[in-house]
């Protein structure tokens, strides 16, 4: 990913900063496309993923729809030319002032995470002699096998509704004049890899499809959700598997005629796109530790401490026939937890070396703080 033009571009800029390799971005994109095209699949970026701007330009410039999980996510997408017939909004906690913004839109389709949510969507949409289509987002309780801070779809987590609930569904759609019911929902979690799960999830869609048919309500919409993984430790083999992905839904999920199969993929889309540059600041030798201290750290990417997810760490600087040190990697935040990996084998490093954080496309950027009053910093793209 780094050749010596790139490495030398790098010397010559303040750190840190997040690079995208937009080339990359763009073969990842070609291959969800091609993939889900051969079912004719419909594929909504999740926006909660990245919302850099010139990333959203690349990733509207391929025909994808959106997933939004906020009213600003809404606004973001329909500014950046995805077509308001592809733009779907969830979330646990959608405002009024958000339904609203999205009701004026004429959005595709709400993804209702409540009953009560349902009654709120219908009033507000009837206030303005609107019809607010809505699918419903059912918790499978399908357990997605990942951190527990990333899964979703389980008894235990706050999203969607619970199949004991149903019943109180079906009661508020027929009582809804200003809702039209589109379909069902489904997201179990993040970071999915194994590819026994979706199975898993194709039997819970079917049964849920069954039932919603059984109780008298036609169902035109199959939204599956997303949280298709990466492989962190390979940063290099860059595309997502979409192939087994797509092909485990066109075997196990039940598509009646006339019916759509969406997804809301983000992760898998842009994970691998990026790396956060940084500068090593000071290298601390001890007779326990060696640490290099960065100029980059919780505030440009938490992912490390919030899920003690792996990023591979690189030096940029030296090569990989020189001495190696275990190394902590460390950001200057005044917090403890402020570590992107410990024990890290790397060429003995100095200060100013670069260092590039790999595969931070994914809740890198768009998960940065201010905190101790830290600059918030830019975005470098490939030529």
């Amino acid at each position: 990913m780094f050749n010596t033009n790139t490495i030398n571009r790098f010397q010559q800029l303040e750190t840190p900063f997040y690079y995208y390799d937009l080339d990359v971005l763009r073969k990842t994109l070609e291959a969800c496309r091609s993939a889900a095209s051969k079912y004719g699949f419909h594929v909504h970026y999740a926006m909660k993923a990245n919302f850099n701007p010139k990333v959203l330009d690349v990733i509207q410039s391929f025909g994808f729809g959106a997933d939004c999980v906020s009213g600003n996510e809404v606004k973001a997408a329909i500014e950046h030319g995805f077509g308001k017939d592809k733009v779907v909004f969830a979330g646990v906690g959608k405002s009024d002032k958000e339904i609203n913004l999205a009701l004026d839109a004429d959005i595709f389709c709400f993804n209702v995470e409540s009953v009560q949510e349902l009654y709120i969507i219908n009033d507000l949409a009837k206030a303005k002699n609107k019809i607010a289509k809505v699918a419903i987002r059912i918790n499978p309780n399908v357990d997605a096998h990942t951190h527990h801070f990333i899964t979703t779809g389980l008894d235990e987590n706050k999203f969607g509704i619970n199949t004991w609930q149903l019943p109180d569904v079906i009661a508020a759609l027929k009582e809804c004049a200003s809702l039209k019911f589109l379909g069902i929902h489904f997201h179990i979690g993040s970071q999915i890899t194994d590819m026994e799960v979706y199975k898993n999830l194709c039997t819970r869609i079917n049964e849920m499809q069954d039932w919603f048919t059984d109780h008298g309500f036609e169902i035109k919409v199959l939204n599956t959700g997303g949280g298709l993984g990466v492989d962190y430790h390979n940063p290099d083999n860059n595309i997502a598997d979409f192939e087994s992905y797509f092909k485990v839904f066109s075997q196990f999920l039940n598509v009646k005629p006339g019916q759509e199969v969406h997804f809301e993929l983000g992760r898998a889309l842009v994970a691998q796109s990026a790396s956060l540059i940084s500068r090593v600041l000071y290298v601390k030798n001890g007779i326990k530790k060696n640490f290099l201290v960065l100029d980059a750290g919780m505030t440009e990417l938490i992912r490390p401490m919030l899920y003690q997810a792996y990023h591979q760490i690189e030096n940029i600087s030296r090569t990989e026939s020189e001495q190696t040190v275990h190394y902590d990697v460390v950001g200057p935040i005044c917090e403890s937890t402020d570590c992107f990996q410990k024990d890290v084998e790397l060429p003995q490093s100095y200060r100013g070396d670069l260092l590039a954080i790999r595969t931070a496309g994914a809740y890198g950027e768009v998960m940065a703080s201010g905190y101790n009053l830290r600059d918030i910093v830019g975005s470098v793209y490939s030529e």
